[in-house]
Formats: C-alpha cells, structure tokens, sequence
C-alpha cells in the first residue's frame, strides 16, 4: 500500500526543526521526536514509505501540520487535460487526478507530488516556473 514517502517525513522534520530549534543543541521539540521515531523505523526496516495508519498519533499530527503549510496543488491554471490530454501539459497531472483532486487524501496528493517531481517534465518545472511559486 503507498503511503507516506521518507522525503516527506524529513521534510516535515526539517520544518519542525526550524520551527522550533533546540536551545541547548540537544533536546528536540516533541514533533521532531515523534517524527524522528518513525523516520528512524522506515530507515532500520530500510523502507522508503510508511502507511499512515502505523504513525504514533503525535507523528501523524505534526505530519498533517507540515502538510498544511505546502502547496497543495501543482496546478498552473494551464490545463491541457480539459482539451483531451491524458497527463496535463501544465501540472503533470493524469485526467483522474485532476478530476478527483478535492477527494483525495493529503497522502495520495503527497504520492502525485513526488511523481510529477520526479519527472519534472509539467511545464511547472520550466517554461511557467514563475506561476509554480510554492509557499514558503
């Protein structure tokens, strides 16, 4: 089953880190700790995703909470799936993503995150890279 990617737990890691950094370089904030424990896990087991369902609910919490402060669609208002095409020319997209964005889990949008990444062929990651400003 898919589920999330261990880029994304260090990402989240990250975030928390330098949302709350350790005054005394060797404590961490609790979210860094329980992200840490699942990152830790995923790296032992040598797996590269983890099913949500197995996250320790401090973890998933503050996965949903860096979660929130991505974009959360690649779209660039050029949609080429609305003229026929199977992968939209402007986000990287297939029609069923695009047409069942709003339901999709924030994992399932994680998983079509990575893989349009990774191909970075959308005209997101060239010709209109100025319209894909992500938050910061």
């Amino acid at each position: 089953m898919p589920g999330i990617h261990i880029i994304d737990i260090e990402a989240a890691i990250n975030y928390w880190r330098g949302k709350h950094p350790s005054a005394d370089g060797v404590t961490l904030a609790p979210e860094v700790r329980a992200l840490a424990g699942v990152y830790a896990r995923m790296v032992f087991e040598h797996q590269d995703t983890a099913d949500e369902a197995d996250f320790p609910a401090g973890a998933l919490a503050a996965w949903h909470a860096w979660y929130d402060t991505t974009a959360d669609t690649p779209c660039i208002a050029i949609c080429s799936t609305s003229q026929g095409d199977a992968l939209c020319k402007g986000c990287g997209r297939t029609f069923e993503e695009v047409q069942h964005w709003l339901a999709m889990s924030p994992v399932e949008k994680r998983i079509t995150w990575r893989r349009i990444t990774q191909e970075a062929t959308a005209w997101r990651f060239g010709r209109y890279a100025d319209r894909a400003l992500e938050k910061k």
